[in-house]
């Protein structure tokens, strides 16, 4: 039997991780650690994009508490268009931006979202996420997350650059993911390399965002605990 590869290894502890009774933070980590395992330069290579990133203030001016979110006008995994305008007419919106059904910290944090969903809508809340992908991949992701929200299409990045998430990976990143089986040109339907940084805003009825979570180190991601406090205050 042949060896299975970095990809397939990965997946196997992301299905793991999912199961764990843990905080989500916990469950990134090991995920973390895992790859950092198989491939100390890879790792490495993540290590310095990150640095590079928070170098340059990449999300620092994305919308802060007290300030707007921008609309957005997004197809869901179905080819339905959902707008944050109406989204805010049902409650307050949680909108995360991931990025993509291919990422294991991504697969993790829609998880933990949808095991929250209920806790979620119990505080009148609601969920959006946000991926470059197309829409044959976001239906991967709710798939494979029983994901009981919408998740939405920003096709070649528009809204994560009018919110100041977008970035590019670089070419070093970009040979290492290619190397270790993770080619996102097919995903997203472009070459462009560019990902949002994950994020998370809570965002009142008002429109104006109560709470944010804005990390350039792709393997950090708001804690559900703090999200709930953030919907309950």
């Amino acid at each position: 039997m042949a060896d299975k590869t970095h990809v397939e290894i990965l997946q196997e502890k992301t299905d793991a991780c999912r199961l764990m009774d843990a905080p989500l933070s916990a469950r990134l980590k090991t995920v973390a650690d895992e790859v950092r395992r198989l491939s100390p330069e890879f790792a490495d290579t993540v290590d310095r994009m990150v640095a590079g990133l928070a170098a340059n203030g990449i999300g620092l001016t994305a919308p802060r508490p007290g300030e707007p979110m921008p609309e957005f006008v997004l197809p869901d995994s179905d080819g339905h268009l959902v707008s944050l305008a109406a989204l805010l007419e049902q409650g307050m919106v949680v909108v995360s931006f991931n990025r993509g059904h291919w990422c294991p910290y991504c697969q993790l944090n829609v998880d933990a979202l949808a095991k929250a969903a209920p806790e979620i809508q119990a505080l009148g809340g609601q969920v959006a996420v946000i991926s470059p992908e197309t829409q044959s991949y976001t239906k991967a992701m709710k798939d494979y997350t029983k994901a009981p929200f919408p998740i939405l299409t920003d096709m070649d990045g528009g809204y994560a650059l009018e919110t100041n998430l977008l970035y590019w990976v670089g070419d070093d990143k970009r040979d290492a993911m290619k190397a270790g089986g993770y080619d996102i040109e097919p995903y997203q339907g472009n070459n462009t390399w560019m990902l949002p940084i994950p994020a998370t805003f809570v965002v009142g009825r008002d429109g104006i965002v109560k709470a944010r979570f804005v990390d350039p180190d792709y393997r950090h991601r708001m804690e559900i605990d703090d999200l709930l406090a953030a919907l309950k205050a």
